[in-house]
């Protein structure tokens, strides 16, 4: 990283489900692309995040579970990291998983946007998994929790079986497609981020 201030601070937060015979030096090198962007020398050392009221990085031995909720300031060299870091725990995971990155411009403030300027905000979100189908799960009922949440506005949740079975279908087709494709295995980055100040800035995570 460069030494003038980071244009960002970059929050990233998921729980991750590890296989029962994973142990801390297992995670500590999977996590690698974070502890060591932080400047860090040691998952112990750089599992603390930015703020105080972040848990971080936690390992739970007793539930195998890695539960993230740590933030670190950086620029978009940052993405660099992600790949590594999803096929590390790829290979750590027991079921999918979703991880959510945000970029939140640390430069814009109160005065940019009482006079309507756009932040440079993102948003990514990636996924995990043992196996392409385990991603694909996860994948399959974030859609359809974002789809039946739109839909119920205007429509009781029982004729919405229809729209679900599409929504399977549609998956269905693209594993059969792609089960043989490597493709697939880098599908941890299939979700696409949204950049900009549309909306509102995204709220941080509150515990």
């Amino acid at each position: 990283m460069s030494s003038f201030d980071p244009p960002f601070e970059i929050h990233v937060h998921g729980d991750i489900k590890l296989r029962p015979d994973v142990g801390f030096e297992a995670v500590q090198e999977a996590l690698k692309p974070l502890w060591s962007y932080a400047g860090a020398r040691s998952l112990t050392s750089g599992a603390g995040s930015l703020y105080e009221d972040e848990p971080g990085i936690r390992v739970d031995p007793k539930e195998h579970m890695l539960q993230m909720c740590w933030t670190v300031r950086g620029d978009n060299g940052f993405r660099q990291q992600l790949d590594d870091l999803c096929m590390n725990l790829n290979d750590l995971s027991e079921t999918g998983a979703q991880i959510e990155v945000t970029f939140y411009d640390a430069e814009f403030d109160e005065e940019d946007e009482a006079e309507g300027r756009e932040s440079r905000d993102d948003f990514v979100m990636l996924f995990v998994g043992p196996t392409p189908a385990a991603i694909m799960q996860v994948q399959r009922d974030l859609l359809v929790q974002d789809v039946i949440g739109l839909m119920e506005r205007h429509f009781d949740a029982s004729e919405l079986s229809g729209v679900v079975g599409e929504i399977d279908k549609l998956f269905g087709e693209r594993f059969e497609a792609l089960t043989s494709s490597l493709d697939l295995s880098r599908t941890p980055r299939g979700g696409s981020g949204s950049g900009g100040h549309a909306g509102g800035r995204r709220p941080r995570h509150l515990h």
